[in-house]
């Protein structure tokens, strides 16, 4: 059955409190600086909300990055999923955090709450502009063990047709985003004492739209990051696909080495639900979950030469390569066939 919004939150507030042995120890990490009311979503935060004013790129434009190191040859190309050795049953669960100009995004705390009640480790593939708009949900996520932080593009778009600049300023300012967040983490008293610090620079770029060409993933790869697509998607934009849906998609889907992609800015509706509903019966048929990066180092990624959904060649209608065009819900054209 799946679980409701106030079950969620319940469970995340006593357990949070509580230190429950059903969360990893590591989960209790963000508790250093937020109390469990601070860290628990709130179904307000869901809504998209309209907004005129564009990304203000000054900041970003004046951070200090930390320098890039080009990733390995056999590293290059669009990431599917991971061959593992036989006997392994490790699933990387990704979301993303979308956002364009043109509005303010949500912020799926249903999904994070279960997550770090479950113990259960995930990547989220962040807008730079998701991170400057949400400055306390992305250093709470950033200060969890439990999660790992990959970019998702300055703006959410196609970088398949966009120019070197765009391009440039996509990659880059994403990194000056997730720069601002982590010193504006780091700078704060209570996390002085963190066991573990986060990592000093993303390292894994999703291509928003799954799309993407030789020169985008050329220019990812010259600023030290592996593109990561996916090779599971649960269609969880579509307000009409239902939490058993979705659930049934994962759990007939699932394999060992697969990465899963949904949504965590509040475009996953039932999300949450089907979360609740597909990991607990993934856990019993012996499946771990582990963060992308673990992933990889646990077998051989399956490279493709361009970027797609499930098939190359689909997405192509869904493209907007200007942060002045009006915006376009991912996998709004496809979504529903999954």
């Amino acid at each position: 059955m799946p679980v409701s919004w106030t079950s969620i939150i319940a469970l995340a507030l006593l357990a949070l409190a509580a230190g429950a042995p059903a969360l990893a120890e590591e989960a209790q990490a963000p508790q250093q600086c937020w109390a469990p009311q601070a860290l628990a979503g709130t179904e307000a935060e869901l809504k998209h909300v309209h907004s005129r004013q564009s990304l203000d790129l000054a900041p970003l434009k004046q951070a200090t990055l930390p320098p890039a190191t080009a990733i390995a040859p056999e590293l290059r190309g669009s990431i599917r999923s991971v061959e593992l050795p036989p006997g392994e049953k490790l699933i990387a669960l990704t979301f993303d955090l979308c956002e364009e100009n043109g509005y303010v995004s949500g912020y799926d705390g249903r999904v994070v709450d279960f997550l770090r009640v479950q113990g259960i480790k995930a990547t989220f593939f962040a807008g730079g502009k998701w991170m400057e708009t949400h400055p306390e949900r992305a250093q709470q996520l950033i200060a969890d063990p439990l999660f790992e932080i990959g970019s998702h593009g300055l703006r959410h778009l196609d970088l398949s047709h966009a120019k070197e600049q765009t391009l440039a300023e996509e990659i880059t300012l994403t990194e000056a985003a997730y720069a601002r967040a982590r010193t504006a983490l780091t700078a704060r008293q209570c996390f002085a004492g963190a066991s573990q610090q986060p990592q000093e620079r993303l390292t894994l770029f999703r291509f928003p739209y799954g799309r993407c060409n030789d020169k985008a993933l050329a220019a990812t790869a010259q600023a030290g990051l592996v593109a990561v697509q996916w090779d599971l998607v649960t269609g969880d934009p579509d307000p009409r696909v239902s939490a058993k849906t979705i659930a049934n998609t994962i759990l007939t889907r699932a394999h060992p080495g697969a990465i899963v992609v949904a949504h965590a800015n509040g475009r996953g509706r039932n999300t949450a639900a089907a979360l609740a509903i597909a990991l607990p019966k993934l856990k019993e048929q012996g499946y771990s979950f582990v963060t992308v990066s673990e992933l990889l180092k646990a077998g051989k990624p399956v490279i493709a030469a361009r970027c797609y959904q499930n098939n190359p060649g689909d997405m192509t209608r869904i493209a907007r390569t200007s942060p002045r065009r009006g915006n376009h819900d991912l996998f709004s054209a496809v979504g529903r066939s999954n």
